[in-house]
């Protein structure tokens, strides 16, 4: 086996060692969701967790992992009366993103099953992370399916497996780690609230700390061995710790004080349902063994609730988690009771493995506390947000009205409107892209519409099919007791029919014809609607500018409608419309995009007033030529139609026309406007590919 990087060698990182620590402690505290940007070492801090837990008592020979002193009565490799004990480590199990249902719980022998009525199963690795860690990195990417199994086994500790009236369950206990860059896409919220802690890393900008960084790792790299030898010690202290605060915890006592305060702060911050008070109350708890106390103290709880409650606060989709920390202060002082007394005989603060050097706050709460990048780094950049102007950035105070260059006559960004419902937009036809819920499409999970032969394993048994075919064979099959005689051709694969996420590939006109402050701020909340509803419908999006004389990416496809709402939001506008430079842009995009990912279909909406006023010559007649271009390929696409007063040209809907797709206007996507939008623009769209 591969040597893992030692958890103590971690630089810095306090809250998020703190976190992995805690669940180390106190399982019962629900895992951890850990987010950062790329390189930042977070698979590596949860990769070296699995070295420090303690061994497992395991039933020898069960493949679930049974406990010998309590094993599980309904374990399929049951019963385990009077089995012998063992001793294994404890186990970190990885979930691909790319895994297959079948993976993931395990899978039955179809055929065995129909053909002799044995419960033939094979466990998947919810059984192998029982009574351990499973670790899904870029935990955000993971298909709807199988988070949908997550959910199931994390809330009854069981993983259930059905098969046409075959029935299989295990136990699945489990520590659910995740790691995730923000940038990629956000978590379902069922699944989100499924973590008991959250943490936010970021790499540090204190030079002293990264040349550290980089020398351990490439002293990792030359000889892992002797790197983790030198690091054996600490690790056998850390160990040791963990053990001595795992046999503290059912001393610690958690007073009413603290409980008073731990449900004030819930309420404060106006978190949904009582995952968060109980979460608290464990973390809380873990916190105070951890620093080897018998009582929870206020500060306990202030910990405890910057771990577990970013994550959980009411918020806006396309608002970051975070923690009013002025506001918790003030919670937790209002609600302040006697606080307990600590034990003259005890250590308040003992001394934990650190980073050897100096100033390291280490991982027992030195730190600045939980969700908040530690180590007094000084300011990060700004990510977020409109940046303020620069000289080198600020418009030209006086341009001259030809001119018509990307930054001539920019005016600086508007504030989108308040977002609304919009109708829901899809893509014609059937496909089998990624798993969603906007087009419709061949899936495996979705209501079942027919039966054909298997193409490679049998996934999904369509039972009155593979009866039908078997029946007729079963006299020439010798067929003399009761059971159905089942060959391998007989199977039948269920074809199942569900929705699908699609590319929805925004290009917005920012040019001076738009720059209406009223008119741009109306068109920003009809884009951040209809991103809210791509984040809803699990779809990929992309964002393509065009004003003066060339059309921007300004955001690549990306699972992320976290980044287009805020690049949207940044969006200056003014200049001429190059129309076909955008619709030129957005074909290239969509090429690229058909070679990365052909199964996932795409949906291109352009907002637009229908004006094109350069490009070219012939502004009007090279916008019509790339349109073209897109109904040649049967893109589906929509047309915005933001030209407003009581004076229309039309040209959104002559636009419309030529890419084969829909024009609808502004108050016309709002969901409460006019019945059938969906129903209209496929119907158009069928009937212009037919003729």
């Amino acid at each position: 086996m591969s040597t893992r990087y030692p958890f103590t060698a971690v630089v810095g990182m306090d809250d998020l060692r703190l976190a992995l620590l805690l669940n180390a402690v106190s399982p019962a505290v629900g895992g951890v969701l850990v987010r950062g940007e790329k390189g930042t070492a977070k698979s590596t801090a949860v990769r070296a967790l699995a070295n420090l837990l303690p061994v497992v008592p395991v039933v020898a020979g069960c493949r679930f992992s049974c406990d010998p002193v309590s094993p599980d009565p309904g374990c399929p490799d049951g019963p385990h009366a009077d089995a012998p004990g063992a001793e294994r480590a404890a186990r970190m199990v990885e979930l691909p993103v790319g895994a297959s249902e079948d993976r993931l719980v395990g899978s039955l022998d179809i055929e065995k099953a129909l053909s002799e009525g044995v419960k033939a199963f094979e466990p998947g690795l919810l059984a192998a992370a029982h009574r351990g860690i499973l670790y899904v990195d870029e935990v955000n990417l993971l298909s709807d399916h199988l988070i949908d199994h997550l959910l199931d086994a994390a809330a009854m500790g069981a993983s259930h497996v059905e098969r046409e009236g075959v029935s299989v369950r295990h136990a699945a206990r489990f520590l659910l780690v995740g790691t995730m860059n923000p940038e990629e896409g956000e978590l379902r919220p069922q699944l989100l609230d499924r973590f008991g802690l959250t943490v936010e890393v970021a790499a540090s900008r204190v030079p002293e700390q990264r040349v550290e960084v980089v020398r351990r790792r490439l002293a990792f790299e030359d000889d892992p061995a002797v790197f983790a030898a030198r690091w054996a010690d600490e690790e056998t202290a850390l160990r040791d710790r963990i053990v001595a605060a795992r046999t503290l915890l059912p001393k610690v006592v958690l007073g009413d004080a603290a409980l008073l305060q731990i449900a004030a702060t819930c309420a404060a911050f106006e978190v949904d349902g009582m995952r968060a008070d109980i979460v608290m109350a464990r973390a809380a708890t873990a916190l105070a063994a951890w620093a080897g106390r018998t009582e929870v103290t206020s500060e306990d709880v202030r910990q405890a609730a910057l771990l577990a409650l970013p994550h959980r606060r009411r918020r806006n989709p396309f608002d970051a988690p975070g923690l009013d920390e002025d506001k918790l202060d003030e919670t937790l002082e209002q609600f302040k009771g006697e606080e307990p007394q600590p034990d003259p005989d005890e250590d308040p603060e003992p001394d934990g493995p650190g980073d050897g050097g100096p100033g390291d706050g280490g991982p027992d709460g030195g730190g600045p506390g939980g969700g908040i990048p530690p180590q007094g780094e000084g300011p990060a950049p700004e990510t977020d947000g409109v940046p303020e102007e620069t000289p080198a950035e600020a418009p030209d105070p006086a341009p001259a009205p030809q001119a018509q260059g990307p930054g001539a006559g920019e005016r600086a960004a508007v504030q989108a409107a308040e977002p609304f419902r919009t109708k829901m937009l899809s893509v014609p036809g059937l496909g089998q892209g990624a798993a969603g819920r906007r087009s419709r499409a061949r899936t495996e999970h979705g209501r079942t519409t027919g039966a054909t032969r298997p193409r490679g394993a049998l996934t999904k048994l369509h039972l009155a099919a593979t009866v039908q075919a078997a029946a007729p064979h079963q006299r020439a099959r010798g067929r003399t007791g009761p059971g159905l005689v089942v060959r391998r051709d007989d199977l039948r694969q269920a074809t199942r029919e569900g929705r699908e996420g699609n590319l929805v590939l925004f290009a917005v006109d920012a040019s001076g014809s738009m720059a209406a402050r009223q008119r741009m701020s109306a068109v920003k909340g009809a884009v951040l609607s209809l991103l809210l509803d791509a984040y809803q419908r699990r779809d990929k999006v992309g964002l393509i500018t065009f004003r003066g004389r060339t059309a921007e990416l300004a955001l690549p496809p990306t699972s992320s409608v976290d980044a287009a709402a805020a690049r949207l939001e940044q969006l200056p506008t003014g200049g001429r419309t190059p129309l076909s430079a955008g619709l030129l842009k957005a074909h290239d995009v969509l090429r690229i995009e058909r070679l990365r990912d052909p199964s996932r279909r795409p949906l291109l909406v352009v907002v637009t007033d229908g004006r094109a006023t350069g490009g070219g010559a012939d502004p009007v007649a090279l916008a019509a030529r790339a349109a073209r271009l897109h109904a040649a390929e049967g893109t589906a696409s929509v047309v915005v139609d933001c030209e407003t007063g009581p004076v229309r040209l039309g040209l959104a809907g002559s636009l419309a026309r030529e890419l084969g797709g829909t024009a609808v206007t502004l108050d016309e996507l709002r969901a409460d406007s006019i019945a059938g939008l969906v129903r209209d623009v496929q119907a158009e769209q069928t009937t212009r590919r037919a003729a």
